[in-house]
């Protein structure tokens, strides 16, 4: 069983960037200057940083992570950029509420299927969100492919759509995000 954070993927950004746009999906799910997102399972940054950069300086990005030395690298490379709206904490989804009901999106990036209890998680991601906000769960399908991790531990949007709708949201859409993700967007 492996967790957020203590398996690096076999891949960098850079290869990332050939099969997943994040400026795109992020744009795509409305994200946009002054809003706020909070980031769970950010990894190293991959969203969170382009996320920075479309907030602006009156939005927010809060990024949490299990592993604090993938958080100390989004330090090092917001302090490198002059980004000081990221609002990093290294720990686990499920002891950790970023902000209360302040984020007009709480977003999960192909981490949902790596918490040990995705329930509490989501938990907290509802009291995150602010009135009128949403949950986009954007994750790898359940389809034999080469990259991504294991097919076993993936959740089909059948699976992710339950354990979301437990935590009290309701599924708004379900769609493909290329070829080897889909995004999942849900309201309190």
């Amino acid at each position: 069983m492996h967790h957020q954070g203590f398996m690096p993927p076999p891949y960098s950004d850079r290869e990332r960037r050939k099969w997943q746009d994040p400026e795109g999906i992020l744009s795509g799910i409305g994200l946009k200057p002054g809003l706020t997102i909070a980031d769970i399972g950010c990894g190293g940054g991959f969203f969170a940083l382009p996320a920075a950069r479309i907030v602006g300086e009156n939005g927010k990005v809060y990024a949490l992570d299990v592993n604090a030395g993938l958080i100390e690298g989004i330090k090092r490379q917001a302090a490198e950029e002059g980004l000081k709206n990221l609002h990093l904490t290294a720990g686990r989804g499920e002891d950790n509420v970023v902000c209360e009901h302040c984020a007009d999106i709480v977003f999960f990036g192909m981490a949902l299927h790596d918490f040990q209890d995705p329930a509490r998680v989501l938990e907290n991601a509802a009291k995150a969100i602010k009135p009128g906000g949403r949950l986009v769960n954007l994750d790898w399908k359940k389809e034999p492919m080469e990259l991504g991790p294991p097919l076993r531990i993936r959740y089909d949007t059948a699976t992710a759509t339950r354990l979301i709708k437990e935590a009290g949201f309701t599924v708004v859409t379900t769609k493909d995000s290329g070829p080897y993700h889909y995004v999942l967007i849900a309201r309190l």
